[in-house]
């Protein structure tokens, strides 16, 4: 198996930090523009897309700031692999972005970013900043 190379992508975004954080960090959030479906216990999330779901644990969060999962099947595999998404301001500005961390193969990072690219603009509009 290829290892995966970690990449980090930035996305201004027209919002305040504590609705974007929510946005990021509760199920319900997640359900409204990260897959169709987010359900939880505790610490492991359950995503839904039509017909397939994948497990992450939350490995971290920080509130108001970031959340950190890690998706099970990378967990099952020894894998240290994990997605971020990060809320950052611009201390001179108060311009908010949201940086997301993630890893993908190499041949898929630029597929793994418009995915990404796809999602915040889901995000956006459900935020009404787009």
């Amino acid at each position: 198996m290829d290892d995966k190379i970690r990449f980090d992508i930035e996305f201004p975004i027209q919002a305040s930090p504590q609705l974007l954080y929510q946005y990021i960090s509760t199920p319900s959030g997640l359900s409204e523009w990260f897959s169709d479906n987010v359900n939880s216990r505790g610490e492991l999330f359950t995503f839904i897309w039509d017909d397939s779901e994948e497990q992450a644990k939350l490995l971290s969060k920080k509130s108001g700031e970031r959340v950190k999962f890690r998706w099970l099947t990378d967990e099952e595999e020894g894998a240290s692999y994990y997605f971020e998404i990060r809320i950052q301001v611009d201390e001179i500005t108060k311009d908010v972005s949201l940086m997301i961390t993630d890893f993908a193969e190499e041949d898929e990072i630029d597929e793994a970013k418009m995915l990404w690219e796809n999602q915040i603009s889901d995000l956006k509009q459900v935020l009404g900043s787009a």
